[in-house]
């Protein structure tokens, strides 16, 4: 009679000994899963968005460590108010969340005056491939220069103004220069105009004629058109080294390039954030001004 409470009591202690076992593993898998995902991002953020450049335009990623700075914030959720349902083009439901290509069937009639820039928002939100990795800077020139030969059936380096050239560069090198923002500290980046040096890609389409400039209280006031490229800057002090030329191998400037595709509005209306499309990097969510602390686009007239 005695054996049988003992194995009762035995077969309870396994049993309980393997529950706490399992509640360990998986305690552990959700720790390994969350640091994975953490890890994720901030390997994106070094090897995407993180612009190092050069004299000749070839861009390198900086190894530098985000954990131990506050880089790391621009990849988390913004905390907006919230959004109002509304009828108008540039206005968006969800936040933070995927976004089909038949949600933006609305921001697909554009009221810019530039083809191409319609054409650009109309490839993104007909792509099957929103999110293509790689460096910001290809994406976004390359999203550029598809639309414009589609459009005009060349590419728009054939029309480049021969004013761009200088007595070291040619027109298309001066462009990429300006677009790569490949700052030096070597006579050829100064011999290049002060007013669009830094601002990437905004900067080398407004000084090639083939749009306008946009600062960053232009953009935060409702300026900018669909399918607009930016240039932005996470700090002002990198923007102006970068202006006046410096040694990027002693710089660690971090900035990003992409498309503006439409503004987030709250429910009075106001402008509360930017939906974009870049590599992948922050394209999940719309961009809040906190985000950055230099902001250049440019309105496309081609």
């Amino acid at each position: 009679m005695k054996k049988i409470p003992i194995r009762i009591m035995l077969k309870k202690t396994i049993t309980y000994s393997v529950f706490i076992v399992l509640v360990g593993l998986i305690f552990m898998g959700c720790s390994s899963t969350k640091k994975s995902k953490q890890k994720t991002i901030v390997s994106n953020s070094n090897q995407n968005t993180t612009q190092v450049h050069h004299s000749y335009g070839n861009t390198a990623t900086a190894m530098h460590n985000y954990d131990f700075d506050d880089h790391d914030f621009i990849s988390l959720e913004p905390v907006l108010k919230k959004v109002k349902t509304s009828n108008k083009i540039d206005s968006l439901a969800k936040i933070g969340s995927s976004t089909s290509a038949n949600e933006y069937e609305s921001l697909a009639i554009l009221d810019s005056k530039s083809p191409v820039a319609d054409k650009i928002v109309e490839n993104y939100l007909n792509s099957d491939n929103k999110e293509p990795n790689g460096h910001c800077l290809s994406v976004s020139k390359g999203r550029f220069e598809q639309a414009f030969k589609e459009v005009h059936g060349h590419s728009f380096y054939q029309d480049l103004p021969a004013r761009m050239a200088t007595k070291s560069y040619n027109p298309k090198q001066v462009f990429n220069l300006i677009y790569d923002s490949a700052s030096d500290t070597r006579e050829g980046w100064r011999s290049l105009p002060e007013e669009y040096r830094g601002r990437g890609n905004a900067g080398a389409i407004a000084y090639a004629g083939m749009g306008t400039l946009v600062d960053s209280t232009g953009i935060w006031s409702g300026q900018l058109q669909p399918g607009a490229l930016m240039q932005v800057w996470r700090f002002k002090d990198d923007y102006e080294k970068v202006v006046q030329g410096v040694n990027v191998k002693k710089l660690d400037p971090y900035g990003h390039s992409f498309i503006f595709i439409s503004y987030l509005r709250d429910e009075d209306n106001a402008i509360i954030g930017l939906k974009i499309a870049d590599q992948g990097f922050q394209s999940y969510r719309p961009l809040v001004p906190r985000d950055y602390e230099v902001w250049w686009g440019v309105n496309l007239s081609i």
